[in-house]
């Protein structure tokens, strides 16, 4: 539990009541700061009376630290095995104890905000048919937590306090203020009085989802990396993709050891991923395809899902995140698409070679007639491979969802590793020129 008394409102001298607001959280574990502990003896005897001057350590002395479980067998009473860990907890520094939160503390989105509220009677008089309302807007909405309107509380006496809790999840990052009213009489005057206070705090965002997409024919990964923003440690109960329904996901994992595999405790227990805090990354890899058969990335449509992930903090306290669609940015459809089928494996210096093409009309209705020729910008004394025989190519019209296949003689020029580029396809009658294909690699040889 953490006080925050700091309320924005009415004087407290103009009201018999006023709020106390403290946030009900779990307690850390108190560390020691010092990992070298002090032993009994060390208030009786020093390092000095082991000396060689005075090697005799009173009996006294003795006595009482043979009773230390920690006094070493034999009696002998030295230093050596100050360094030893007489327990495993020692190492941690922990002392077993537990530290209440002093501060009202981060507050993240995902978690659930819990508060202990105090109205507290300060005056003289009887605080009558107090109606008490709390409530939390953001920039987005209010909420209303508690509302005693329907009954009403009867009396706080002089000096006395009514307490309830609130809780509340939250969902929004940015500001929140707690608006905490009370509505009420005291005294002998029959007018109602009414305190507002206001409590306000920061909701911060846990952790931070980072995704790319990259597309590789069929096949669409997603890579998602999630870094966590808290001073505590978090440990992922459940990270979790959940595709939209035209998707099937699998999450790609690297092998585990034999050892795991092996575990039997592995298969009744699942281990969470554990994430350090103050910028921890976890990395995870997906897997996606069009769900129904024979679909492509294109019916499947741009969105791909959304994470549903859930997380505990130290003691576990828990938080819950969902992401928004994450989306396939997909490159503009093109009305013509042209493909290289086939090319030789062999290509001899200033002999002529064809390279095979297959042009498919992507649209439903007919397209065409077309010229492929290489642009002028690259064909000439820049490029070392060239048509061979006439410039332009002049292919027919193409029917709806058709594909044509042609061949472009070519010759190369210069021995080595040249490229292919500039091949262009323009409509005749639509005198549109669509992308040129990309750059097509060959290996030239002398002979």
């Amino acid at each position: 539990m953490s006080g925050q008394h700091t309320a924005a409102g009415a004087s407290p001298g103009q009201h018999s009541l006023a709020f106390r607001v403290m946030r009900l959280s779990r307690p850390a574990m108190h560390a020691d700061e010092a990992v070298l502990r002090l032993h009994p003896t060390d208030l009786f005897a020093g390092e000095d009376l082991l000396s060689d001057a005075n090697p005799q350590v009173p009996s006294n002395l003795l006595d009482l630290a043979s009773s230390d479980p920690s006094f070493p067998e034999g009696g002998e009473f030295d230093f050596r095995k100050r360094l030893f860990i007489d327990n495993p907890t020692d190492a941690m520094g922990l002392s077993g104890f537990l530290l209440l939160p002093q501060s009202f503390g981060a507050i993240y989105l995902g978690e659930t905000f819990c508060s202990y509220i105090s109205i507290n009677n300060s005056s003289v008089y009887e605080a009558r048919d107090v109606i008490i309302k709390a409530e939390i807007q953001t920039e987005k909405q209010r909420l209303l937590l508690l509302d005693t309107s329907k009954s009403p509380v009867e009396s706080i006496r002089a000096g006395g306090r009514y307490d309830f809790i609130v809780e509340h999840d939250v969902k929004e990052l940015g500001a929140h203020t707690l608006v905490c009213t009370a509505l009420y009489s005291d005294g002998d005057s029959t007018e109602r009085k009414y305190l507002p206070q206001f409590f306000k705090f920061v909701v911060a965002n846990p952790l931070s989802v980072r995704t790319k997409v990259r597309t590789f024919k069929d096949d669409t990964f997603l890579e998602a990396c999630i870094e966590n923003h808290t001073k505590s440690n978090l440990y992922m109960d459940q990270v979790e993709f959940e595709p939209a329904p035209q998707w099937a996901a699998t999450r790609l994992e690297a092998d585990e050891h034999i050892s795991l595999k092996n575990s039997r405790i592995r298969n009744i227990l699942k281990q969470p991923v554990f994430i350090k805090a103050n910028g921890g990354i976890c990395n995870y890899l997906y897997l996606l395809r069009p769900h129904e058969a024979g679909g492509t990335k294109e019916d499947a449509g741009t969105v791909l899902g959304k994470f549903q992930i859930t997380w505990r903090t130290n003691l576990g306290e828990p938080g819950r995140l969902q992401t928004r669609n994450i989306h396939n940015n997909l490159p503009p459809k093109k009305d013509i698409d042209l493909q290289v089928v086939k090319h030789p494996s062999k290509i001899v210096l200033e002999h002529p070679f064809s390279v095979h093409l297959c042009l498919t009309n992507q649209t439903e209705r007919t397209v065409g007639p077309f010229e492929v020729y290489i642009a002028s910008g690259i064909s000439g004394d820049d490029s070392c491979v060239m048509l061979n025989g006439l410039q332009k190519l002049v292919l027919p019209l193409v029917e709806g969802l058709d594909s044509l296949n042609f061949d472009l003689n070519m010759l190369a020029t210069q021995v080595g590793v040249q490229r292919i580029s500039g091949i262009t396809v323009h409509a005749v009658q639509e005198k549109k020129v669509y992308d040129s294909l990309i750059d097509i690699e060959i290996f030239v040889d002398a002979e």
